[in-house]
């Protein structure tokens, strides 16, 4: 699930939590990874997305990963030694303006990692919202990352946003799945990982649904997957969650459950 800045005349702040707090609610998830989300941004109201989602969510079990320390599209930079890698409860008082994922929990975390995946030295040109709709833009790349999370019931789970450069994209995933190779427990991959018609399969993980998730308004596309090794899919029992619109993205949610067989 993506999260853009809340923006328009007819928003506040109160009515931006609200939203997000009755969204995240009508999920019923114990793990939730999310990508495109802001802290301590002017446009989304300074909310500390990753923060209110936990809240919402009742669990102390969360961590924010900036890609970026500013606002993408106007000025930022990229994060260095002196910065926070791992945001998490235990630094709430984190106001550095900042841009990046997070993965929230119900099932306790026994330990984080952050999985620095680079980004192309080159942009491309997207569609980008302007006032008067939307139009063709040159977009430059931002560095990417990956946060992954031990947790206690034995699965290893990482949410990422992968570039939106061809080619770029797909090396980078095999970068992570190797970093979850050296990892403890069951690994799971999940986030927009901006690999259309099932590419991520060709990395010889398994998708374990096929939704089409882009755009929101239309979705001609899966950029969205939850990953699972091929070797231990016969261990457990797999069922797509449905999930409606929930009005937050210009990505479709999506959402799997998982069960030992």
């Amino acid at each position: 699930m993506a999260i853009p800045p809340a923006q328009g005349s007819e928003f506040t702040e109160e009515i931006a939590l609200l939203k997000l707090e009755t969204a995240v609610q009508s999920l019923g998830v114990d793990l939730l990874g999310i990508q495109e989300i802001d802290l301590n941004q002017p446009r989304s109201f300074h909310i500390h997305h990753v923060q209110e989602i936990a809240s919402a969510m009742k669990t102390v079990h969360w961590a924010f990963a900036p890609a970026i320390v500013g606002t993408p599209g106007e000025e930022w930079r990229a994060l260095t030694d002196k910065d926070t890698k791992i945001i998490t409860e235990q630094h709430a008082a984190h106001v550095e303006r900042s841009y990046g994922i997070g993965l929230i929990s119900k099932i306790p975390v026994v330990k984080w990692h952050r999985l620095d995946l680079g980004k192309s030295w080159f942009g491309l040109p997207l569609a980008v919202p302007r006032k008067n709709g939307v139009g063709i833009g040159y977009v430059a790349d931002e560095p990417r990352v990956a946060l992954v999370a031990e947790l206690e019931n034995g699965f290893t789970v990482a949410v990422t946003h992968l570039s939106f450069v061809p080619f770029v994209n797909y090396h980078q995933l095999k970068k992570l799945e190797r970093f979850m190779a050296s990892l403890p427990g069951t690994p799971l991959i999940m986030g927009d990982l901006n690999l259309p018609w099932n590419l991520p399969e060709k990395s010889g993980w398994k998708s374990l649904l096929t939704q089409f998730t882009y755009p929101s308004w239309g979705a001609k596309l899966q950029f969205d997957y939850l990953l699972m090794e091929k070797s231990s899919l016969e261990k457990f029992q797999i069922g797509t969650l449905e999930i409606p619109p929930l009005g937050l993205s210009d990505h479709l949610p999506i959402g799997v459950e998982i069960t030992h067989k």
